[in-house]
């Protein structure tokens, strides 16, 4: 009795030790958590980080009050917060304090891969909460499954591509417990994207994970770099750091991967923070679809035919794969390249509608043989269960694609064959449901969520029906720090587009020239990137300059690269949003051309559905997009620099002129010259 009275007495004070050590501040009992929470961050910003040489910022402690809301009401909140005003410091307080408290990780969704990096960097605001407040946060990078490496495309890539030389390099660099068995603590994480720095996008194609992987039947998953990494990063303890795209893939997946008993992609988590917020839509559009591959089928189906089944199962499934393939000659002989996107317009037709409702048929009567198939235990029926998921997908989406009101459809094509994909019009009744329906605090965090004052629009586009939200600008003297140029250009120059190129190449370089450090150009599209580039190089260059290239390398080394050598031009499609490299390492930005929605068929849903697309559309996308890219130059109270944007239009269109004069910073002019 005696031993077990000082065992609980021993657990106790373990426990109240424990709680003391858990928050950064003493707790008092009968107050409301959040509420000291608050009184917290205010020591922090008003008293703490100052005495560490940080700036008293209002902006940032006005913010600060607003989110506390969110945390105690549990709300979604809509936080638009100016360049410099130090938001993310915010809502790392708020997450890390609320996730012990739940003893639950908070999420935080960035917009994509290379700002989930720039987060977690040694210099970052994770490392600045660590060195000033003494506060170890425990936070995990959980990365979407196309970073990891795919160790059957990796068998299939050194035995199948010219440079197989460069994949059996790979391949034998793999950590022996990959290929051979190990003890099991010898297992660690790998085949990060990052760790093969200089393989340019389409090697990576070759060997990363794509969504058409059967994971749940691979012999390696037990020693996948993807599946050793979900297993780490799902244990933490204070923050998850994701993508957009990652986070709906959660949410998408989450009902059918508890069915299949899987894990969800993400651990319950007790608030959401989403980074750049006003992308999330993209994200969900891009999650909440169904994609259809040929060979992915065939694949799947032909392991039945191993197994012992009735002929006339494996007659119907030889008519299913003769079926698809005719189905996909059709679609391939229909679609049609958008420009400015990868994705192909398909010109639905009569004969293409039966060619999916005579898959569709033999599909059903699979799923009926499947039924009776598995009553005689001949399948097994972990692997059953794999093809009647599948399948239901299959036709739930053949379904959409000739039902009365059709989905947003397109096709893209691959080195491993064309997918058809297929997009619900909204992503609102989902989102509603799944995410904002949860009595939990979610925070949108951007410089750019509203619309002429008013968050409706997002609001009403993402599904969020009830939620808080303010605005406060950012503390910079804009004015004084940045100056906005539009390069004058003659008729002739932009008549044809290989002049127009050429004359774009010159303003650019020019501009380069005149910076005294380095810039930052900035594509709306690929092929508008590749067409500089084929005209750099035509022109020989800088020499005193070195242009890194989006998709040469891993985009995370290619921004560590940028940051470190302050006389090289980063040329880039994807870094419009987010990019942070404060000081002379970024001291001009090169827009090609304004950021317009390319006409690929999302946007043309939207546009059939606008009463005036491009005042509805077209417009609202591209200021937006455009005030993020002016966003990237100044990043601290030193920094000064130049906003060039190359577009001719802007000479003649007065009304597109006072469109982006609306959207520079107050007392910023533009500039013709």
């Amino acid at each position: 009795m005696l031993l077990r009275f000082l065992r609980q007495l021993t657990l106790q004070s373990w426990r109240l030790l424990s709680l003391s050590n858990r928050y950064p501040f003493e707790v008092v009992s009968g107050r409301p958590f959040v509420e000291q929470v608050g009184e917290w961050v205010a020591d922090v910003f008003y008293d703490i980080l100052p005495e560490a040489g940080f700036e008293v910022r209002d902006e940032q402690i006005y913010m600060a009050y607003q989110v506390e809301r969110a945390y105690a009401d549990k709300k979604t909140i809509f936080a638009e917060a100016g360049v410099g005003t130090g938001k993310t410091l915010v809502y790392l307080l708020y997450a890390v304090c609320y996730a012990r408290y739940t003893g639950k990780p908070a999420v935080v969704a960035c917009a994509d891969e290379s700002l989930i990096e720039q987060l977690a960097k040694p210099e970052g605001d994770l490392a600045k909460l660590a060195r000033h407040l003494d506060l170890t946060v425990d936070a995990r990078l959980g990365k979407s499954q196309d970073r990891y490496l795919c160790l059957q495309k990796l068998d299939d890539a050194r035995l199948g591509y010219a440079d197989t030389e460069l994949y059996k390099d790979i391949y034998e660099s793999l950590p022996p417990f990959v290929l051979k068995t190990e003890a099991l603590q010898s297992f660690h994480a790998y085949g990060d994207r990052k760790e093969y720095p200089d393989l340019d996008d389409a090697q990576w194609g070759r060997i990363g994970w794509d969504s058409f992987r059967d994971c749940f039947v691979c012999d390696k998953r037990h020693r996948c770099g993807m599946t050793l990494s979900r297993e780490h990063y799902r244990k933490a303890a204070d923050i998850v750091i994701c993508s957009h795209d990652f986070y709906m893939e959660h949410v998408w997946t989450y009902e059918s991967r508890k069915r299949e008993g899987q894990l969800p992609l993400l651990p319950e988590h007790s608030s959401v923070v989403f980074d750049e917020g006003h992308l999330l839509e993209s994200a969900a559009q891009k999650a909440l679809t169904y994609r259809i591959k040929h060979a992915a089928f065939e694949e799947l189906v032909t392991r039945l035919l191993k197994n012992e089944i009735r002929e006339s199962l494996a007659v119907q499934i030889d008519l299913a794969i003769e079926y698809s393939e005719l189905l996909f000659e059709a679609l391939a002989a229909r679609s049609t390249k958008v420009a400015g996107s990868d994705r192909m317009e398909i010109a639905a037709d009569a004969a293409l509608l039966r060619a999916v409702s005579q898959l569709d048929v033999v599909l059903e009567r699979i799923e009926e043989d499947l039924v009776f198939e598995s009553e005689l235990f001949n399948l097994d029926g972990y692997q059953l269960r794999i093809v009647e998921e599948h399948l239901e997908m299959m036709r739930t989406a053949l379904g959409l694609f000739a039902g009365p009101t059709p989905p947003i459809c397109w096709t893209h094509d691959s080195p491993t064959g064309l997918t058809l994909v297929i997009m619900p019009r909204t992503v609102r009744e989902v989102l509603g449901e799944r995410v904002f329906a949860k009595p939990m605090p979610i925070v949108f965090s951007s410089a750019t969520l509203s619309s002429g004052d008013s968050f409706g629009y997002i609001a009403d586009s993402l599904g969020g029906a009830s939620y808080l939200s303010f605005s406060v600008p950012s503390p910079y003297d804009y004015p004084e720090r940045m100056k906005v140029t539009i390069p004058r250009a003659n008729q002739a120059s932009i008549l044809e587009e290989s002049a127009r190129t050429s004359w774009k190449t010159e303003a650019a370089l020019a501009a380069v020239k005149r910076t005294d450090g380095g810039a930052l150009m900035l594509f709306p599209t690929r092929e508008e990137l590749a067409a500089f580039k084929a005209a750099y190089e035509r022109t020989g260059g800088l020499s005193e300059r070195k242009f890194l290239f989006e998709g040469d390398r891993e985009i995370t080394v290619l921004i560590s690269e940028f940051q470190r050598d302050r006389d090289s031009v980063l040329c880039a499609v994807t870094l419009w949003e987010g990019l942070d490299v404060p000081g002379p390492s970024l001291s001009a930005a090169i827009m090609w051309s304004l950021p317009y929605p390319p006409g690929d068929p999302v946007f043309g849903a939207k546009r059939k559905e606008a009463a005036d697309p491009y005042q509805e559309v077209d417009l609202p996308y591209m200021l937006l997009r455009f005030r993020q890219g002016i966003g990237r130059l100044i990043r601290s109270r030193e920094d000064r620099g130049e906003i060039v944007v190359l577009e001719p239009a802007l000479q003649t269109d007065e009304a597109l002129a006072a469109h982006l004069r609306a959207a520079l910073p107050l007392g910023v002019e533009l500039g013709f010259e």
